[in-house]
């Protein structure tokens, strides 16, 4: 009987009868582990916008006053919060309620019928408010939703300008009496 020429790799652990060799790792592979073991020591200290996770703030608040500006250039007031004067002003723009309108016929007609009448959406010509009157509050409805309510957030599809002029065009639906108005929700705002 001749003797396994692999006896010698035989490891002299058993695990259920069942013998293991000791096969090691090609060099390929153990090189590549240290490399990358190293080129982590490497990177850890790299100046500039490569190196370790504190720059990662410094170069996010680069990329989002980027963002902003890019918004802003776009004609959009601040990308994450209205303009409430800008709002106001728009109120008294005819071109801008026009706009506002156009958009809400194509987006929000469905769900708060025409003129703001109420569907399945709040009646929006009263003086009731389910989420706050302001014009604040109402850019903040529009622009973020109450997914809860069935509301989409609109400030992610719609530009910031167009957003604004659909916030003022329901602002200045208040007290307009749409025939077959939906009852009062919410609580009173004053005019």
């Amino acid at each position: 009987m001749t003797q396994d020429p692999n006896a010698e790799k035989l490891l002299d652990h058993q695990y259920d009868g069942i013998q293991e060799y000791d096969n090691p790792l090609p060099k390929w592979w153990v090189y590549i582990f240290w490399a990358t073991i190293v080129w982590a020591g490497v990177y850890f200290v790299l100046p500039g916008d490569l190196g370790h996770g504190g720059k990662k703030d410094a170069m996010y608040a680069k990329e989002m006053a980027a963002w902003e500006a890019r918004v802003a250039a776009q004609g959009g007031g601040t990308p994450t919060g209205p303009d409430v004067d800008a709002l106001t002003a728009m109120l008294a723009d005819p071109a801008a309620i026009a706009s506002g309108a156009a958009t809400y016929a194509k987006y929000c007609q469905a769900c708060h019928a025409a003129g703001g009448a109420g569907m399945i959406g709040p009646n929006l010509a009263d003086d009731y408010w389910i989420h706050g009157g302001t014009p604040a509050e109402v850019w903040t409805v529009v622009g973020t939703g109450v997914l809860a309510k069935g509301m989409p957030a609109w400030q992610q599809m719609l530009p910031p300008d167009e957003l604004d002029r659909v916030v003022a065009y329901v602002l200045s639906l208040r007290g307009s009496d749409p025939p077959n108005a939906k009852a009062p929700e919410g609580a009173k705002v004053g005019s």
